[in-house]
């Protein structure tokens, strides 16, 4: 039973800062990749920011300089520092991470969602 649950999104004026937390938890052994992806009104599901365990990370272009995504391993948390925010980033943001269960093999999971809605 693993489960990763979403906080900290809303509304916010352009130019504002919102900070996004996920925090896995149920019967983990190891979390490898976490992630956050976004999903804008007539648009597909894209990546926004991933980080492996040890801190490598990768960004869309689009957010690069704005968005700083960390986690910290002893809390099972990753999280998406988002400045500058822009209009274009009003999306759904969900939370993603490769968790390896207790006596298992890992597997993917994603949180249920949480809307981020940027105001001009």
């Amino acid at each position: 039973q693993v489960q990763l649950v979403e906080s900290g999104g809303g509304l916010v004026q352009a130019g504002g800062s919102l900070k996004l937390s996920c925090a896995a938890s149920g019967s983990i052994f190891r979390i490898y990749t976490m992630g956050w992806y976004y999903q804008a009104p007539g648009k597909q599901r894209e990546l926004v920011a991933t980080i492996t365990r040890d801190g490598g990370t990768n960004y869309v272009d689009s957010v690069k300089g704005r968005f700083t995504i960390a986690r910290d391993n002893a809390k099972n948390t990753v999280y998406l520092q988002m400045s500058s925010l822009l209009p274009e980033d009003t999306a759904v943001y969900s939370c993603y991470a490769n968790i390896r269960g207790r006596g298992e093999v890992a597997n993917d999971y994603w949180g249920q969602g949480t809307q981020v809605t940027v105001s001009s």
